[in-house]
Protein backbone atom coordinates (compact mmCIF):
# COMPACT_ATOMS: atom_id res chain seq x y z
CA UNK A 1 0.00 0.00 0.00
CA UNK A 2 1.65 3.09 -1.07
CA UNK A 3 2.08 6.19 1.19
CA UNK A 4 4.95 8.00 -0.27
CA UNK A 5 4.52 11.46 0.32
CA UNK A 6 2.19 12.02 3.10
CA UNK A 7 2.77 13.48 6.37
CA UNK A 8 2.17 10.14 8.20
CA UNK A 9 4.50 7.96 5.86
CA UNK A 10 7.65 10.37 6.98
CA UNK A 11 7.11 9.89 10.97
CA UNK A 12 8.67 6.25 12.20
CA UNK A 13 6.07 4.00 13.84
CA UNK A 14 6.40 4.27 17.58
CA UNK A 15 7.79 0.75 18.67
CA UNK A 16 6.88 0.12 22.34
CA UNK A 17 9.78 -1.74 24.16
CA UNK A 18 10.18 -3.04 27.87
CA UNK A 19 11.89 -0.24 29.78
CA UNK A 20 14.37 -0.02 32.77
CA UNK A 21 12.78 0.46 36.54
CA UNK A 22 12.80 3.91 37.56
CA UNK A 23 13.11 4.99 41.16
CA UNK A 24 12.93 8.10 42.44
CA UNK A 25 14.36 10.51 45.30
CA UNK A 26 11.83 11.75 47.01
CA UNK A 27 9.53 8.49 48.17
CA UNK A 28 6.20 9.33 48.52
CA UNK A 29 2.75 7.33 50.51
CA UNK A 30 -0.75 7.32 49.61
CA UNK A 31 -2.89 5.75 52.39
CA UNK A 32 -6.28 3.73 51.94
CA UNK A 33 -9.11 3.84 54.21
CA UNK A 34 -11.98 2.44 54.49
CA UNK A 35 -14.62 3.92 52.56
CA UNK A 36 -16.88 5.90 54.46
CA UNK A 37 -21.23 5.12 54.18
CA UNK A 38 -22.42 7.74 51.47
CA UNK A 39 -26.01 8.38 52.21
CA UNK A 40 -28.20 9.09 49.46
CA UNK A 41 -29.45 12.77 49.75
CA UNK A 42 -33.18 12.95 49.13
CA UNK A 43 -32.54 15.07 45.99
CA UNK A 44 -30.31 11.95 44.28
CA UNK A 45 -32.81 9.82 45.49
CA UNK A 46 -35.58 12.10 43.59
CA UNK A 47 -33.34 12.43 40.57
CA UNK A 48 -32.51 8.54 40.45
CA UNK A 49 -36.52 7.86 40.85
CA UNK A 50 -37.25 10.10 37.97
CA UNK A 51 -35.00 9.24 35.72
CA UNK A 52 -36.16 5.17 36.05
CA UNK A 53 -39.56 6.37 34.86
CA UNK A 54 -37.77 8.34 32.03
CA UNK A 55 -36.16 5.21 30.93
CA UNK A 56 -39.39 2.90 31.35
CA UNK A 57 -41.43 5.53 29.27
CA UNK A 58 -38.78 5.31 26.53
CA UNK A 59 -38.51 2.64 23.59
CA UNK A 60 -36.16 -0.33 24.91
CA UNK A 61 -33.94 0.98 21.39
CA UNK A 62 -34.23 4.37 22.63
CA UNK A 63 -33.08 3.97 25.90
CA UNK A 64 -30.23 2.00 24.78
CA UNK A 65 -28.76 4.45 22.68
CA UNK A 66 -25.96 4.80 22.83
CA UNK A 67 -25.15 3.51 26.41
CA UNK A 68 -26.16 0.12 25.79
CA UNK A 69 -28.87 -1.57 27.21
CA UNK A 70 -29.40 -1.52 31.54
CA UNK A 71 -29.20 -2.48 34.31
CA UNK A 72 -27.62 1.37 34.62
CA UNK A 73 -26.10 3.09 37.70
CA UNK A 74 -26.65 6.93 37.27
CA UNK A 75 -23.35 8.68 36.85
CA UNK A 76 -23.07 12.78 37.74
CA UNK A 77 -22.31 13.33 34.39
CA UNK A 78 -24.13 16.05 33.73
CA UNK A 79 -27.26 14.74 32.12
CA UNK A 80 -29.63 17.40 30.75
CA UNK A 81 -32.99 15.41 30.41
CA UNK A 82 -35.74 17.28 28.21
CA UNK A 83 -39.04 15.65 26.77
CA UNK A 84 -39.36 16.38 22.96
CA UNK A 85 -42.31 15.81 20.62
CA UNK A 86 -40.72 12.50 19.77
CA UNK A 87 -40.10 11.87 23.29
CA UNK A 88 -37.38 12.07 25.96
CA UNK A 89 -33.82 13.14 25.17
CA UNK A 90 -31.02 13.70 27.18
CA UNK A 91 -28.22 15.88 26.41
CA UNK A 92 -25.18 16.30 28.51
CA UNK A 93 -24.20 19.10 29.79
CA UNK A 94 -20.47 21.43 29.13
CA UNK A 95 -19.47 20.07 32.52
CA UNK A 96 -20.44 17.31 34.22
CA UNK A 97 -20.21 17.72 38.38
CA UNK A 98 -19.01 14.23 39.92
CA UNK A 99 -19.96 14.06 43.52
CA UNK A 100 -17.19 14.88 45.10
CA UNK A 101 -16.28 17.38 43.18
CA UNK A 102 -18.81 19.58 44.43
CA UNK A 103 -16.22 20.14 47.70
CA UNK A 104 -14.19 22.40 45.75
CA UNK A 105 -16.87 23.52 42.99
CA UNK A 106 -16.84 27.59 42.25
CA UNK A 107 -20.71 28.32 43.36
CA UNK A 108 -20.81 31.45 39.91
CA UNK A 109 -19.04 28.59 38.03
CA UNK A 110 -22.24 26.04 39.01
CA UNK A 111 -24.32 28.99 38.36
CA UNK A 112 -23.27 29.28 34.71
CA UNK A 113 -23.92 25.38 34.22
CA UNK A 114 -27.57 26.15 35.74
CA UNK A 115 -27.91 28.99 33.25
CA UNK A 116 -27.03 26.79 30.49
CA UNK A 117 -29.29 23.90 31.35
CA UNK A 118 -32.05 26.37 31.94
CA UNK A 119 -31.95 27.68 28.68
CA UNK A 120 -31.60 24.76 26.48
CA UNK A 121 -34.76 23.08 28.81
CA UNK A 122 -37.09 26.30 27.88
CA UNK A 123 -36.56 25.39 24.62
CA UNK A 124 -38.46 22.31 25.33
CA UNK A 125 -41.40 23.26 27.00
CA UNK A 126 -43.15 20.12 27.36
CA UNK A 127 -40.42 18.95 29.39
CA UNK A 128 -41.31 20.89 32.70
CA UNK A 129 -45.22 19.75 32.83
CA UNK A 130 -44.02 16.28 31.96
CA UNK A 131 -41.51 16.37 35.28
CA UNK A 132 -44.31 17.35 36.94
CA UNK A 133 -45.86 14.59 36.20
CA UNK A 134 -43.46 12.26 36.94
CA UNK A 135 -43.32 13.50 40.78
CA UNK A 136 -40.30 15.54 40.12
CA UNK A 137 -41.81 18.58 41.56
CA UNK A 138 -38.31 20.48 41.97
CA UNK A 139 -37.25 20.84 38.60
CA UNK A 140 -38.55 24.47 38.57
CA UNK A 141 -37.33 25.41 41.33
CA UNK A 142 -33.63 24.08 40.72
CA UNK A 143 -33.36 25.73 37.22
CA UNK A 144 -34.81 29.17 38.62
CA UNK A 145 -32.69 29.48 41.63
CA UNK A 146 -29.09 30.74 41.50
CA UNK A 147 -26.78 29.23 42.67
CA UNK A 148 -24.47 30.81 45.60
CA UNK A 149 -23.47 28.66 48.28
CA UNK A 150 -22.17 24.94 49.23
CA UNK A 151 -26.01 23.81 49.87
CA UNK A 152 -27.33 24.66 46.01
CA UNK A 153 -24.42 23.50 44.20
CA UNK A 154 -24.65 20.16 46.29
CA UNK A 155 -28.71 20.27 45.61
CA UNK A 156 -27.66 20.96 41.16
CA UNK A 157 -24.79 18.02 41.58
CA UNK A 158 -27.98 15.70 42.71
CA UNK A 159 -30.06 16.78 40.85
CA UNK A 160 -32.06 15.65 37.47
CA UNK A 161 -29.99 17.84 35.45
CA UNK A 162 -26.63 16.98 36.28
CA UNK A 163 -26.46 13.13 38.35
CA UNK A 164 -28.54 11.14 35.89
CA UNK A 165 -26.79 9.83 33.15
CA UNK A 166 -27.79 5.87 32.97
CA UNK A 167 -24.17 4.06 32.32
CA UNK A 168 -24.07 0.20 32.77
CA UNK A 169 -21.91 -0.67 35.89
CA UNK A 170 -18.41 -1.51 33.47
CA UNK A 171 -19.03 1.87 32.04
CA UNK A 172 -19.56 3.94 35.06
CA UNK A 173 -17.12 2.50 37.07
CA UNK A 174 -15.28 -0.41 34.70
CA UNK A 175 -11.22 -0.77 35.19
CA UNK A 176 -9.75 -2.80 31.63
CA UNK A 177 -8.98 -5.33 30.20
CA UNK A 178 -12.89 -5.92 31.58
CA UNK A 179 -14.14 -2.54 30.71
CA UNK A 180 -13.52 1.51 30.69
CA UNK A 181 -14.99 3.13 33.33
CA UNK A 182 -16.04 7.00 32.33
CA UNK A 183 -14.91 7.40 36.27
CA UNK A 184 -11.07 6.16 35.23
CA UNK A 185 -10.36 6.90 31.49
CA UNK A 186 -10.34 10.47 29.64
CA UNK A 187 -13.87 11.07 28.21
CA UNK A 188 -12.32 11.67 24.62
CA UNK A 189 -11.42 8.31 24.43
CA UNK A 190 -14.06 6.69 26.34
CA UNK A 191 -16.50 8.53 24.17
CA UNK A 192 -15.08 6.27 21.37
CA UNK A 193 -16.91 3.40 23.35
CA UNK A 194 -20.14 4.57 22.38
CA UNK A 195 -19.57 6.10 18.94
CA UNK A 196 -17.09 3.36 17.53
CA UNK A 197 -18.34 0.64 15.07
CA UNK A 198 -18.53 -2.77 17.11
CA UNK A 199 -15.74 -4.53 14.98
CA UNK A 200 -12.90 -2.46 15.98
CA UNK A 201 -11.36 -2.82 19.29
CA UNK A 202 -10.52 0.24 21.13
CA UNK A 203 -8.50 -0.89 23.80
CA UNK A 204 -5.66 -3.06 23.12
CA UNK A 205 -3.18 -4.86 25.31
CA UNK A 206 0.53 -3.89 25.50
CA UNK A 207 3.75 -5.85 25.60
CA UNK A 208 3.69 -4.73 28.96
CA UNK A 209 0.40 -5.49 30.33
CA UNK A 210 -1.06 -2.16 30.30
CA UNK A 211 -3.62 -1.01 28.01
CA UNK A 212 -3.43 1.53 25.02
CA UNK A 213 -6.74 3.26 23.42
CA UNK A 214 -6.01 3.24 19.73
CA UNK A 215 -7.76 4.56 16.66
CA UNK A 216 -7.43 4.01 12.87
CA UNK A 217 -4.73 6.05 11.13
CA UNK A 218 -7.22 5.86 8.24
CA UNK A 219 -10.98 5.47 7.05
CA UNK A 220 -12.88 2.59 7.40
CA UNK A 221 -12.04 0.36 4.08
CA UNK A 222 -8.79 2.08 3.38
CA UNK A 223 -6.38 -0.69 3.59
CA UNK A 224 -4.22 0.96 6.56
CA UNK A 225 -3.53 -1.49 9.50
CA UNK A 226 -1.77 1.04 11.39
CA UNK A 227 -3.28 2.27 14.72
CA UNK A 228 -2.79 5.85 16.58
CA UNK A 229 -2.07 5.52 20.39
CA UNK A 230 -4.31 8.28 21.96
CA UNK A 231 -4.44 7.11 25.46
CA UNK A 232 -1.75 5.58 28.26
CA UNK A 233 -0.72 4.84 30.97
CA UNK A 234 1.55 7.33 32.40
CA UNK A 235 4.63 6.06 33.45
CA UNK A 236 4.48 3.16 31.09
CA UNK A 237 6.90 2.58 27.74
CA UNK A 238 3.65 4.08 25.61
CA UNK A 239 2.64 6.68 27.72
CA UNK A 240 6.56 8.00 27.15
CA UNK A 241 6.48 7.52 23.86
CA UNK A 242 2.02 9.24 23.50
CA UNK A 243 4.10 12.38 25.52
CA UNK A 244 7.03 12.67 23.47
CA UNK A 245 5.28 12.33 20.22
CA UNK A 246 2.32 15.26 21.33
CA UNK A 247 5.43 17.08 22.75
CA UNK A 248 6.70 17.48 19.58
CA UNK A 249 3.34 17.58 17.34
CA UNK A 250 3.20 14.37 16.37
CA UNK A 251 1.66 10.91 16.62
CA UNK A 252 2.61 7.97 17.92
CA UNK A 253 1.83 5.38 15.66
CA UNK A 254 1.74 1.36 16.10
CA UNK A 255 2.81 -0.55 12.50
CA UNK A 256 0.37 -2.70 10.75
CA UNK A 257 2.35 -5.64 11.56
CA UNK A 258 2.24 -4.82 15.56
CA UNK A 259 0.41 -7.37 17.89
CA UNK A 260 -1.86 -4.31 19.36
CA UNK A 261 -2.64 -3.27 15.51
CA UNK A 262 -3.56 -6.80 14.80
CA UNK A 263 -5.70 -7.06 18.06
CA UNK A 264 -7.18 -3.42 17.02
CA UNK A 265 -8.26 -4.66 13.44
CA UNK A 266 -9.19 -8.78 14.33
CA UNK A 267 -12.75 -8.47 13.63
CA UNK A 268 -12.19 -6.70 10.33
CA UNK A 269 -8.87 -8.98 8.46
CA UNK A 270 -8.78 -12.19 7.51
CA UNK A 271 -8.28 -14.77 10.63
CA UNK A 272 -4.54 -15.45 11.09
CA UNK A 273 -3.41 -12.83 9.12
CA UNK A 274 0.11 -11.39 9.46
CA UNK A 275 -0.76 -7.59 8.99
CA UNK A 276 -3.52 -5.61 9.53
CA UNK A 277 -3.33 -3.66 6.26
CA UNK A 278 -5.24 -4.52 3.51
CA UNK A 279 -9.23 -4.97 2.35
CA UNK A 280 -12.00 -5.09 5.11
CA UNK A 281 -12.70 -8.52 5.33
CA UNK A 282 -16.29 -8.66 7.36
CA UNK A 283 -19.04 -11.20 7.79
CA UNK A 284 -19.54 -14.59 5.21
CA UNK A 285 -16.45 -13.60 3.68
CA UNK A 286 -14.12 -13.71 6.71
CA UNK A 287 -15.98 -16.90 8.22
CA UNK A 288 -14.89 -18.24 4.77
CA UNK A 289 -11.43 -16.95 4.78
CA UNK A 290 -11.15 -18.93 8.15
CA UNK A 291 -12.55 -21.83 7.50
CA UNK A 292 -10.30 -21.76 4.23
CA UNK A 293 -7.22 -21.32 6.97
CA UNK A 294 -8.40 -24.32 8.87
CA UNK A 295 -8.51 -26.86 5.86
CA UNK A 296 -4.97 -26.22 4.96
CA UNK A 297 -3.84 -26.51 8.13
CA UNK A 298 -1.20 -29.45 8.16
CA UNK A 299 -2.02 -32.60 9.82
CA UNK A 300 -1.43 -33.21 13.30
Amino acid sequence: MARAGSVTARRTPVVIEEGGTLSGDHPWKIRLVKHPKRDESPDFRAAKTTAGKILQEMTAADAALPYGPGPYEMHHGGSLWVKAAGGWRMYRARVGIEWSMQFCADPAKVDRLRQEAADLIDAFPLTLPALEALGYKRAASLLRTPITDAGEVAAWTDSLFNACVPLTKENHQGILPKAAGEHHYPWPIKGADFIKVDDFQLWVTLPDGTHAGVTPMGRRGSGDGRVRIVHARHGTPAGDALAEAQSKGEMAVLPPDSPMALAAFEQQIAPGAATADGPLVTGRARRVAGARRGNNRPPG
